[in-house]
């Protein structure tokens, strides 16, 4: 029995639930937790980084973590300062979190799929004084997009950028081998440590504080600038630990993270989890790619795999897929996105992931506040996110603020160490995302039963009112699910002269079934009310998404309107 199950033994009458305080909390930075780690396990394999054919253990990557910790020093780095990491997933981004953690400079995420405005906007908005970048990623060419934001790199020596567009950046640092004008090479900040460089490491972790402000993830809406939710040691490293206690991981583990590292998932859930315990961080390749994924499942025997919904229906659909013996599977992190209950169940059998967990938070939560757990009763680990994870409250309310009875759907908000210090340089923004008591507003719609568990049935945004009826795309998409033909699904709203909103869906079939609009629609007729199933229904066959694996329903709603608006003039004509 869990330990939430234990503290909260009484029926709840009201949607509000306490998180276990068993668990003690850590008051140690990321760089002092990780030099007790590698003292424990020096020799236990730490990471593996199959595209770049890295393999080190503890000991080995304690090292070179702390020989690129001296040369950001050696450049002036120092504890506070921002240093943006702007590159697909490898080596030098993981070295880059743990050596900026070391030294207390801030690290910066900086999404691989930003274009130059989004850049400079993230760059300026927090002051970096240094951006870590790739050389290009798929269609972004980074470098090239440097030279053109700051032109000054053209004639300046490395670590000299005196920029307009970017007043505050002054060291570029490119990794590879070739020599760009204005820039360091990554490899460049690299040497051999010596005596005086171990103490000079150390007295600098003397004087840093686990509630230091440590990273910046960038996060956005539909609409509007991103905006920097700033979180601490204390945030992160805790949010680690203890899901690595909820996954039961173990220094023997290997856990394999396709997932982004610029996004809490990848970097807190994958790397910081990993740390937690000893065990291994595999990560696969630069970005998600389905095929390879499962190959180095079967080549390195991973015993967890992390990934979102559309992650897992991606595998489950290759045609390779029968042929990996995925047997040594048996845990991971299912998030980012709410999981079909189908998907879940589908992956608990083919993959053999019995223990897979679903976690839900945000990124101003660093990231995970619920999440279920390996003892859960089967229907609450597939059509639940789980309960408050340690140490945090939650709670549902209505519009008024007030916590709703059990069973009412309302706005989830969470209370408790991993809400962030706030959005960096916005007080209004933060204000308006954390109130006066502490309570991070989510802006999830979601319902709490009579034990703790939460479902999340959709966005405050997202909610669809047709004729006054309140409507939860997640339902209906829940349903579609069940349909075979059905390999992935979006529902939302479109606006309708007559009922306000008319509802949409986007329907992405297996590969040889052929789409039938009057099939679909009977099938919905059988199990929903007439007004919930779809006015307009497309078959896609991929949709608009974000680097994470989000579907993005609000560029499917632009698309959807101009697509209705168009056939409706050609009517007219």
């Amino acid at each position: 029995m869990s330990e939430n199950s234990k503290v909260n033994s009484s029926p709840l009458t009201l949607s509000q639930f306490a998180g276990s305080d068993k668990r003690t909390l850590s008051e140690l930075t990321i760089g002092d937790y990780l030099d007790q780690v590698a003292a424990q396990y020096p020799e236990s394999l730490a990471i593996v980084v199959k595209h770049q054919n890295i393999r080190w253990n503890y000991r080995e990557y304690q090292q070179h973590i702390d020989e690129l910790a001296i040369g950001l020093l050696e450049l002036g780095i120092k504890p506070g300062d921002r240093v943006g990491i702007w590159s697909p997933n490898n080596i030098e981004w993981c070295l880059t979190q743990f050596a900026t953690a070391k030294i207390g400079a801030i690290m910066v995420c900086i999404n691989p799929a930003y274009r130059a405005e989004e850049l400079a906007f993230s760059l300026t908005n927090v002051g970096c004084s240094a951006i870590i970048c790739a050389e290009k990623f798929k269609s972004s060419h980074y470098l090239k997009t440097l030279y053109e934001l700051a032109p000054e790199l053209n004639e300046c020596g490395p670590g000299q950028l005196s920029s307009a567009a970017l007043p505050d950046l002054k060291h570029v640092i490119r990794m590879g081998e070739t020599h760009s004008q204005g820039m360091f090479n990554f490899d460049q900040l690299i040497r051999p440590l010596t005596s005086d460089d171990k103490h000079r490491l150390k007295h600098v972790s003397q004087h840093l504080n686990a509630q230091d402000a440590i990273n910046i993830q960038f996060t956005s809406g539909t609409t509007g600038l991103p905006k920097g939710a700033t979180l601490s040691h204390h945030n992160i490293l805790n949010n680690g630990l203890l899901v690595a206690e909820m996954m039961d991981l173990s220094s023997d583990d290997k856990l394999c993270i396709p997932v982004p590292l610029y996004h809490c998932f990848g970097m807190v859930l994958g790397n910081l989890v990993c740390i937690a315990k000893g065990a291994t961080a595999v990560f696969p390749s630069e970005s998600f790619e389905p095929l390879t994924c499962l190959q180095v499942v079967e080549e390195e025997r991973c015993s967890g795999l992390h990934g979102v919904p559309t992650m897992f229906i991606s595998m489950l659909e290759l045609e390779e897929f029968a042929q990996f013996n995925l047997t040594s599977l048996r845990t991971g992190i299912m998030a980012g996105a709410t999981c079909p209950e189908e998907v879940m169940r589908r992956v608990q059998k083919l993959m053999y992931m019995k223990e897979v967990l679903i976690g839900y938070g945000q990124t101003e939560c660093s990231p995970i506040n619920h999440i279920t757990e390996i003892d859960s009763p089967l229907d609450k680990r597939v059509t639940t996110v789980g309960r408050a994870l340690a140490h945090t409250n939650v709670k549902v309310i209505d519009e008024f603020g007030d916590i709703l009875p059990v069973g009412e759907a309302g706005e989830v908000c969470s209370q408790g160490y991993c809400v962030m210090q706030g959005y960096w340089n916005d007080i209004e923004k933060t204000a308006a995302t954390i109130d006066k008591q502490g309570w991070l507003h989510s802006g999830d719609i979601g319902v709490m039963d009579s034990e703790g568990y939460v479902k999340i049935v959709g966005r405050i945004k997202d909610m669809i009112i047709r004729g006054g009826e309140n409507i939860y795309p997640r339902e209906i998409e829940e349903k579609l699910f069940t349909h075979g033909d059905v390999q992935d699904v979006a529902v939302f709203g479109v606006k309708s002269e007559k009922y306000g909103e008319e509802v949409c869906a986007w329907i992405k079939l297996r590969p040889g079934c052929v789409g039938a609009e009057e099939s679909i629609r009977g099938f919905l007729e059988q199990k929903l009310a007439y007004f919930k199933v779809p006015r307009y229904i497309k078959f896609v066959t991929q949709y608009p998404m974000t680097v994470t694996g989000k579907i993005q329903k609000f560029k499917m709603r632009e698309m959807m309107y101009q697509e209705l608006h168009q056939g409706l003039n050609q009517n007219n004509v």
